[in-house]
């Protein structure tokens, strides 16, 4: 009788033993008993009845997911390859079990295909000009649609874009012509300035005489700088005129 007790004893210890789970902060347990969805339980210490109730242990952190290099065909019909990453973590362990299959591998299909058909509706230069906006687009889209299966996308950054030689070298090419189509039109204003000032000087000179022979004096004391340099310049006729006028008068 006494040895009778003893494995009884033994029995229930060894059942309440294998019955104990511990589970860390960041880990639940989504509990099913005979088959049906029973509890979500976690973190620390909790019991399950054996041969009854079976658990599934889901990690709450964030899992940092690559998305490997996609063919993406862009608007304006250029052909790139993509890659991404995807940062994301279960918020709702009921629905990441039960209602997917695989949530690590759902996840990392649904955003090789959203990666694709969002870059799609792009063009090249919005690619690689609007990447922050691009990401964002991206999160929105594969976050409503794995909010059924208790998953929230938090980041998604793109990481390369990658183009065929061709392509970087008719790049190049644009933005060469784009640099020389600006400075193109910094002379021309810079040209268009410089008459307007011109017009303007020449205005006020044609106003006052005075200043045209101010002006006329400066020019040629600049010119004679010069030592080396034979300056021969026009007399104004109102000069030669009061010398002319001297000489009748005698004559007279």
């Amino acid at each position: 009788m006494i040895e009778f007790a003893a494995g009884a004893i033994l029995v229930v210890v060894v059942i309440l033993v294998s019955s104990l789970r511990v589970l860390r902060e960041y880990q639940r347990a989504v509990v099913f008993q005979l088959g049906r969805f029973w509890s979500v339980k976690g973190p620390g210490l909790f019991f399950l009845i054996p041969a009854v109730q079976q658990m599934v242990r889901v990690d709450l952190r964030t899992v940092v997911l690559d998305v490997p290099p996609q063919d993406v065909v862009t608007r304006d019909n250029v052909p790139v390859r993509v890659s991404a990453v995807v940062y994301f973590r279960v918020v709702d362990p009921q629905k990441a079990i039960i209602q997917v299959a695989d949530f690590l591998q759902a996840t990392s299909q649904l955003a090789q295909t959203t990666l694709r058909a969002v870059l799609g509706k792009h063009e090249l230069d919005a690619l690689l000009a609007e990447r922050e906006k691009l990401n964002v687009d991206i999160q929105q889209t594969i976050d409503m649609q794995t909010d059924a299966w208790g998953i929230k996308v938090s980041i998604v950054e793109i990481k390369h874009v990658d183009l065929n030689e061709s392509m970087v070298r008719a790049i190049a090419r644009q933005a060469e012509a784009e640099r020389e189509r600006r400075a193109k039109v910094i002379h021309a204003e810079g040209e268009l300035q410089a008459s307007k000032t011109l017009l303007e000087a020449a205005v006020t000179l044609s106003q006052r005489a005075e200043a045209m022979q101010l002006r006329y004096l400066q020019t040629l004391t600049q010119i004679a700088g010069d030592k080396a340099s034979t300056i021969v310049f026009p007399v104004p006729m109102e000069v030669i005129t009061k010398l002319a006028s001297p000489a009748k008068g005698e004559g007279g």
